[in-house]
């Protein structure tokens, strides 16, 4: 019986590795580069760009990820569109038309136009019309709340409430 039950075990274990090796692992395809430094090792995952540690532990390997400087990317990003913007600019003024799909620089405001404020008419009127606005909506309210009470004597005076006496 010891035998059987033994035997039984072997071809499990044999079946469930012949079953591992069919199913292809992730670092077969290159997903993961290893690279050994004094720390451990460095994983670089091509899927996704993130970059972790391993390295052995109390509880056995492990792998932690490793934080982007993010302040430096978006440094560079700025600097990149300022200089982008730069040369679309210089393209324009040279009269180079910029290539298909490509917007050209920002426009900046003329600092000879004035900024146009509303005259005291215009600022009257809109008043008036908020304050039109505003009055009509607490009269709604009041007859809705009006309505309402006037509704709950009802349904009391139905249901025999308060006043009707057995």
């Amino acid at each position: 019986m010891k035998s059987a039950v033994a035997a039984f075990a072997f071809f499990l274990g044999l079946a469930s590795v012949a079953q591992a090796q069919e199913s292809t692992p992730e670092t077969e395809h290159g997903r993961f580069t290893f690279k050994q430094v004094s720390d451990g090792l460095l994983r670089l995952d091509a899927r996704t760009g993130e970059v972790a540690l391993c390295g052995k532990r109390a509880v056995g390997w492990a792998c932690q990820a490793l934080p982007e400087d993010r302040t430096a990317l978006e440094n560079e990003i700025a600097r990149l569109q300022g200089e982008n913007a730069a040369l679309k600019r210089e393209l324009v003024a040279r009269g180079v038309p910029l290539p298909d799909g490509t917007k050209g620089p920002p426009a900046t405001a003329r600092p000879d136009q004035d900024l146009k404020l509303p005259s005291d008419a215009d600022l009257d009127r809109a008043l008036s019309f908020l304050e039109r606005a505003w009055r009509r909506l607490v009269e709604m309210v009041q007859n809705l709340q009006r309505e309402m009470e006037s509704e709950k004597g009802k349904k009391q005076l139905d249901k025999g409430g308060p006043d009707k006496k057995s």
